[in-house]
Formats: C-alpha cells, sequence, structure tokens
C-alpha cells in the first residue's frame, strides 16, 4: 500500500502563498486518486481538492476555486497543492488522501483509502 507525507505548510500572511506537497512512497502514485483535506480546529474535515490518477482532470471545492490549484508529478511521486490569495479562513490542518478508485465530479470528496498524518497552515491577519 502507498504511504503519504504531507509537507511544505506554515505561517502566511493574508494574501501569500504556499505549496503543499504530498510525497508517496511503497507503491506509485500515478495509480493512485488524490485529493487534499483539510479540518479547522471545532470544525469538520473539508474536502478541498481533487485529481484523477490518469492526470488531467481536477475538482476544487467552491470556497478554494481560482486560488488554489492541485497537479501531480508522476515521476517525482508527488502531488502538489498551490494555495494563493490566502484568507484567515484557510487556516487548518491540511491533509492528503489517496485512492485506487478514480475520481469524477460526483464521487471525488470522497471515501479514500490511505492518508498522511497532515501539516498545518496559519494564514495570520
Amino acid at each position: 500500500q502507498v504511504q503519504l507525507v504531507e509537507s511544505g505548510g506554515g505561517l502566511v500572511q493574508v494574501g501569500g502563498s504556499l505549496r503543499l506537497s504530498c510525497a508517496a512512497s511503497g507503491r506509485a502514485i500515478r495509480s493512485y486518486a488524490v485529493c487534499w483535506f483539510r479540518q479547522a480546529p471545532g470544525k469538520e474535515r473539508e474536502s478541498v481538492a481533487a485529481i484523477r490518477w490518469s492526470g488531467g482532470s481536477t475538482y476544487y471545492a467552491d470556497s478554494v476555486k481560482v486560488r488554489f490549484t492541485i497537479s501531480r508529478d508522476n515521476a517525482k511521486n508527488t502531488v502538489y497543492l498551490q494555495m494563493n490569495s490566502l484568507k484567515p479562513e484557510d487556516t487548518a490542518v491540511y491533509y492528503c488522501a489517496a485512492r485506487t478508485r478514480e475520481v469524477y465530479d460526483n464521487n471525488w470528496p470522497g471515501p479514500y483509502d490511505y492518508w498522511g498524518e497532515g501539516t498545518q497552515v496559519t494564514v495570520s491577519s
């Protein structure tokens, strides 16, 4: 099975940018659809963005459309989440998750089978 490790979180000011990475080991990430989630204190986990294992199509929550971009580099066994124009409400722990079943518009928010430990993103005003 695949193991996932997130990195790239940190403290950033409002309007700033961060790029999160989700590095896979154990199995090639090209075989998995990947989704980024986030969870803020006291709130439910939210699906943020997903990308097909076959590449190409991506899906986003309305709250991050235009500002966030998910991409994958199968040669580096890594999926990225570029986050621009960050807002205080983007503050959360961000997780990447993977599954072998392909994602489509009606099923990309979940469920997923493999999860990373998360990386903290804090946006200060």
